[in-house]
């Protein structure tokens, strides 16, 4: 996957397109990753007790997995939603911005 935890992306389709966020984890198996205040779920909990702790009932929102095809990474340097190429030599892979040309790891 192009896209790492912490990255910035752009939620480029769906309910929430526009929306910039930060990367909260990423699930390379699944091909999807959860952006912060990005497809927010309500959840009814009720009140269960596992392992002599106590989980409090009521609704509980919380950021639901997208498909990473819904997102694009925002360059930060140039600040605008860029495609990526990957640049390898000696230190190994890095991304690249396309648009700008600076590299996106550190």
């Amino acid at each position: 996957m192009k896209i790492k935890k912490g990255d910035t992306v752009l939620v480029i389709s769906g309910r929430n397109k526009g929306l910039r966020g930060e990367v909260l984890r990423t699930l390379p198996d699944e091909g999807r990753v959860v952006v912060q205040g990005a497809n927010v779920r309500k959840k009814h909990q009720r009140q269960v007790q596992a392992g002599g702790r106590t989980m409090n009932p009521g609704v509980i929102q919380f950021e639901a997995p997208l498909d990473v095809s819904k997102v694009m990474l925002v360059c930060p340097k140039c600040g605008k939603p860029a495609r990526t190429a990957v640049q390898r030599d000696e230190a190994g892979a890095r991304r690249v911005c396309k648009a700008c040309g600076s590299v996106i790891d550190s």
